[in-house]
């Protein structure tokens, strides 16, 4: 078992539901932070689904949801598994006096916001992250040789370039929202998809597959979404398409904070 620190993670999309499942793995007390309706679409490759349905299970390792503080505290408590809270962020460093902080929300193109005072080491991952101006560190996310690399002084990467590819396939197996509204699915990831067929609305727009493949993100039904949001992904590949587990990068990225971690936390 690691030194007994306490972790909070922002986000539980399926980078920040990788870094937390590694560092509870490793032996750390993890809780997980988002919104009361996130529209992570890699849902099977994330803990969010805990927030619809009171629990959700990722390689294994199960996330609960705590609405209140009393069920959160809980379920620190009891170490069995990975606490997700949507309770006000400003109540969590009081309530746990987190030792590390990470921000895995991957927002990005917005400015992090300083950080630095939450917690004594804090972890940014993602465009924006600057080491020793908002975060204490930074992790790098971007695809490249420098994925997962600790940065402990200056920025990530901005912003750039295109998605990974799958089978030939990069920006243009994602749906993205054409308008803001609440989202409408009864699709269910891993269903196989042709292209042009019709997946989901935002309210009345409707939303149609952009490759044939299997559905590997879908935002969750009746979840608000703004205009750009990513709300639907394709893998192209209809034998072996990766739905579920901790992908390539996620889990590079969360070995990168689990160094992080292991290297300058102040470890008793």
């Amino acid at each position: 078992m690691e030194a007994d620190l306490q972790i909070l993670v922002r986000g539980s999309n399926d980078i920040a539901s990788a870094v937390a499942l590694r560092l509870f793995q490793a032996g750390y007390r993890v809780v997980l932070h988002d919104s009361p309706q996130p529209t992570t679409t890699r849902r099977k490759m994330a803990f969010s689904d805990a927030i619809f349905e009171g629990v959700a299970v990722l390689e294994g390792v199960m996330s609960r949801h705590a609405a209140d503080a009393p069920a959160l505290i809980a379920l620190v408590s009891q170490r069995s598994v990975i606490p997700l809270t949507t309770l006000e962020f400003p109540q969590l460093p009081g309530l746990l006096t987190p030792q590390v902080l990470v921000d895995a929300r991957m927002r990005k193109r917005q400015q992090p916001e300083v950080q630095l005072h939450l917690a004594s080491l804090t972890i940014g991952l993602g465009p924006n992250c600057i080491a020793g101006d908002n975060f204490h560190l930074a992790i790098e996310t971007a695809w490249g040789t420098q994925l997962g690399d600790v940065i402990t002084h200056g920025s990530t990467r901005p912003l750039e370039g295109e998605p990974n590819p799958i089978a030939g396939h990069g920006r243009d197996r994602y749906v993205y929202a054409p308008v803001g509204g609440i989202f409408h699915t009864a699709r269910q990831i891993g269903e196989v998809v042709s292209q042009g067929e019709l997946i989901a609305h935002v309210d009345v727009t409707p939303l149609y597959a952009p490759i044939s493949g299997t559905l590997r993100g879908l935002t969750h039904d009746g979840v608000p979404v703004a205009t750009k949001n990513k709300v639907l992904e394709v893998d192209p590949r209809l034998e072996n398409p990766k739905i579920s587990g901790v992908g390539e990068r996620p889990g590079k990225i969360a070995q990168g904070v689990l160094k992080a971690i292991r290297e300058h936390a102040d470890i008793p």
